[in-house]
């Protein structure tokens, strides 16, 4: 896909409306994903505007999810945190890939870097080694779109909704990181860190503070990683 919608020079304009279009289906499901989001917030106790927030400044369902599931699981603050950007630290590597297409000086490039997500990273890549930053742009804008108003639609309506245990929305979470999982065993990239990390923190649960086992073995996974 992402060959096809960086195959040749384009417009600005056009390259943004590429990615907009390439965007869509990854939009769609995020703004579902996003609402849950919304709704569970505000089911473990985080104000509404604190989860509409950290989704305008976090924009990252894995991070956003983590920091979550430890505070609903009566983890600290800084924990959740430190999960977070355990999660976040893959999008080190995906900026330094895409840096040099990224005009300007530090602070420009640095503002830039900020609209790369999963999806629009792959999108933007043109399989040669290079990224058409415009389709970045345009691809990461309706996700991000997307991603803020259905956590605002979560907030907003969530608790017309009833229990989200009920609604089945409290599986969301261990099945989007069973996915990522999945993934990650079935590719054979990381098969032997993600035992590790799985038996960390089954080794921690039962004696460490809510939080920390995710927390440790997210550490434990990406220094394995790093190692790779």
């Amino acid at each position: 896909m992402s060959e096809a919608v960086a195959e040749a020079p384009r417009s600005a304009a056009a390259g943004f409306r590429a990615g907009v279009r390439a965007g869509v289906p990854f939009a769609l499901a995020g703004g579902a994903l996003a609402a849950s989001f919304g709704v569970l917030a505000t089911d473990v106790g985080m104000p509404g505007w604190a989860a509409v927030l950290m989704s305008a400044i976090v924009f990252a369902g894995s991070a956003q999810i983590a920091a979550l599931t430890i505070l609903g699981g009566g983890g600290g603050l800084g924990s959740a945190i430190g999960a977070a950007a355990l999660m976040n630290s893959r999008f080190l590597p995906m900026g330094i890939a895409i840096g040099p297409q990224l005009p300007g000086g530090p602070v420009a490039r640095a503002a830039q870097g900020q609209t790369v997500v999963d999806a629009s990273w792959a999108l933007a890549a043109d399989g040669e080694g290079g990224f058409d930053r415009h389709v970045l742009f345009g691809s990461s804008a309706i996700q991000y779109t997307t991603w803020v108003t259905g956590t605002v639609v979560g907030v907003l309506f969530g608790s017309a909704l009833g229990d989200p245990r009920d609604l089945g929305l409290d599986a969301i979470y261990p099945a989007f990181f069973l996915a990522l999982m999945i993934g990650e065993v079935r590719s054979g990239r990381a098969l032997g860190v993600a035992a590790v990390g799985a038996l960390v923190a089954f080794v921690l649960i039962p004696v460490a503070p809510a939080g920390v086992p995710v927390l440790v073995a997210s550490l434990a996974s990406l220094l394995g990683l790093v190692r790779r």
